[in-house]
């Protein structure tokens, strides 16, 4: 497996698209004078093959593309890689593998083949052909080797563990750790509140038997109450009844009261009639027939009924009674 070609437009100083062949399959020296361009061709594979260019802010990303002068301003770039995978270290079955890597000012866009791909399964297909995050050492950027022989016994240590491979699992080991006390963290809560869940359960079933008690006894009740508004709603009904009646038979006696009071009315105008009548003729009629002997004669009265007297000084006509 070997870099058979390297196109690149956009990126840092390579404004215009510069494709870059052939490769030799052993080795490649890229030689020219300052500012050529020969760390962006190599920070170019870099940002393809490796994880340094991740979590990168706009200010970043930005400086990652073309500035020089010119007319357009250039919004994204891309670095495009291709391997030959005659020797199949790449697990796709062909015998070029092309990866392409795009930036933006706000995301990244990666395809495989010519197709879109997500970062993990580009990550993944970089990692089963040995360009593992666990080894870093791939690639060796400017002023690593001086570093290195400048480097301390700690830092050697630490060189050597990096390239053993042993760090990943440290960190894995660490991040084991960490999960670990997250997940008893967690655990101690879930425990703490399975048991508020169990005394709230508890709680909840003596509420409920309190409620089944209360619906009993609030039924019991409401049929208590319907029997008694039952029974008053009969006693008023018969209650009213009986003063309907009473009220009735008050009506019709009053009525007849009053009927015999106009009776009686009309009877005591009648007799008073015949009083006045009857004291007119006595105090006024029959005086002057007597005291005129010229017009003085024997009444026709029936056989037995005798002659009206005439009344005496001593006994006034206004005394006479008459019967009614």
């Amino acid at each position: 497996m070997y870099i058979k070609t390297l196109t690149i437009q956009g990126f840092k100083s390579y404004r215009d698209q510069t494709q870059i062949e052939p490769f030799s399959p052993r080795h490649n020296v890229v030689v020219g004078r300052n500012g050529s361009g020969k760390s962006n061709f190599f920070a170019a594979i870099r940002f393809v093959l490796s994880d340094a260019y991740t979590s990168m802010s706009r200010e970043e990303r930005q400086s990652l593309l073309h500035e020089g002068v010119s007319v357009t301003t250039t919004l994204s770039a891309f670095v495009e890689i291709v391997f030959d995978n005659s020797d199949n270290r790449f697990p796709t079955g062909k015998d070029e593998v092309i990866l392409r890597r795009t930036i933006g000012l706000k995301k990244d866009e990666y395809s495989l083949d010519k197709k879109s791909a997500s970062k993990a399964d580009v990550m993944n297909l970089l990692e089963s052909a040995g360009f593992s995050k666990s080894n870093p050492y791939y690639i060796v950027p400017q002023g690593r080797i001086t570093a290195l022989t400048n480097a301390k016994d700690n830092e050697r240590l630490a060189l050597l563990k990096e390239v053993a491979g042993t760090k990943v699992y440290e960190q894995r080991r660490a991040e084991s750790l960490r999960i670990m006390e997250e997940t008893d963290s967690k655990r101690s809560r879930i425990n703490e509140l399975l048991e508020y869940i169990d005394t709230r359960l508890a709680e909840l079933e003596e509420e409920k038997e309190e409620l089944k008690e209360f619906q009993e006894k609030d039924k019991e009740r409401r049929c208590l109450e319907y029997a008694l508004y039952s029974r008053e709603l009969e006693e008023v009904t018969e209650t009213l009844e009986e003063i309907e009646e009473e009220r009735r038979a008050e009506v019709h006696s009053s009525n007849v009261r009053r009927e015999q009071y106009n009776d009686r009315e009309k009877h005591a105008q009648v007799r008073l009639f015949v009083q006045s009548v009857v004291a007119y003729v006595r105090t006024d009629i029959l005086p002057r027939l007597w005291n005129n002997p010229s017009r003085r004669q024997e009444p026709n009265l029936p056989p037995s009924t005798s002659p009206v007297k005439a009344p005496s000084q001593s006994s006034p006509i206004s005394s006479a009674h008459v019967p009614s």
